[in-house]
């Protein structure tokens, strides 16, 4: 557990376990404690890097704006500061905008990707979680003071006083237009999208970023011959707030990063 200095951010990071590198970035106003229940059925195969990301957990903000595409070149910056060479990347919501950024901006150091509960473009959320993000400042992080991801955030932050300036800069971020869509399709890492069957991305957007990767065009063949690089996996019965904590994630993810990816040869 440490600190890496990185494009001007003191990062927080923490390893665990042994093996290829699986690097963990956890979603909006949380921290690397976010992966907790998974984090055993991961180590016992990986090694497991998590982060901090700007902002969040032990990790200082710094003078400037969140956007996913600096918060990436942050995690690139780490994985080559601590000589990981080629990682496996999973990241949650907010970090699995940052995951898949950083397999397009620096796509040398993912060799397999997971996206968690996020889409590739802003109009993938519901209309009500649009509504809801459009409403996030440092007004409405005063009233959530007191709830666990404030609990947290006091125990760990190095400037617990930023909490509102940790919500006004995430809604300023949610309230971005983006549509990363073409950059989808041009990505050649192997991807495995995972949604709830309740999640705030909707159902649809979730088959269009598939789609986007080379997914659900055609039927595989007896032989799976015709199946894409990509994988998609919708858990049932779970939300976009209690995916983090089901055994069918770890579940899910585990094969995707064993198994050798795309059709049989």
């Amino acid at each position: 557990m440490a600190y890496a200095q990185v494009n001007g951010v003191r990062l927080w990071y923490e390893s665990h376990g042994a093996g290829r590198p699986l690097v963990l970035l956890h979603g909006g106003f949380g921290a690397v404690e976010n992966f907790e229940t998974m984090l055993p059925a991961l180590t016992a195969r990986r090694r497991v890097v998590g982060v901090d990301l700007q902002a969040h957990g032990r990790t200082a903000d710094v003078d400037r704006p969140l956007r996913y595409e600096t918060m990436a070149d942050d995690v690139a910056a780490l994985v080559v500061h601590l000589s990981l060479a080629e990682v496996d990347l999973l990241g949650y919501s907010l970090g699995g905008g940052v995951a898949l950024r950083t397999a397009i901006q620096h796509r040398h150091l993912v060799r397999r990707l997971v996206v968690v509960s996020a889409p590739c473009r802003r109009q993938g959320w519901y209309p009500e979680v649009l509504a809801a993000m459009a409403e996030q400042d440092a007004a409405y992080g005063e009233r959530m003071r007191g709830t666990p991801p404030h609990q947290r955030y006091e125990r760990m932050a190095p400037r617990p006083g930023d909490w509102p300036a940790l919500w006004a800069k995430t809604g300023e971020l949610l309230r971005r237009e983006y549509d990363w869509s073409a950059e989808v399709a041009a990505l050649t890492t192997p991807t495995l999208l995972v949604f709830a069957d309740a999640d705030s991305v909707r159902a649809a957007h979730m088959v269009e970023f598939f789609g986007l990767l080379g997914g659900g065009h055609r039927d595989a063949g007896w032989d799976g011959v015709g199946r894409p690089a990509a994988r998609l996996a919708v858990l049932p019965g779970l939300t976009h707030y209690d995916i983090l904590d089901s055994p069918a994630l770890p579940a899910a993810v585990l094969p995707f990063l064993t198994h050798p990816a795309g059709p049989p040869t």
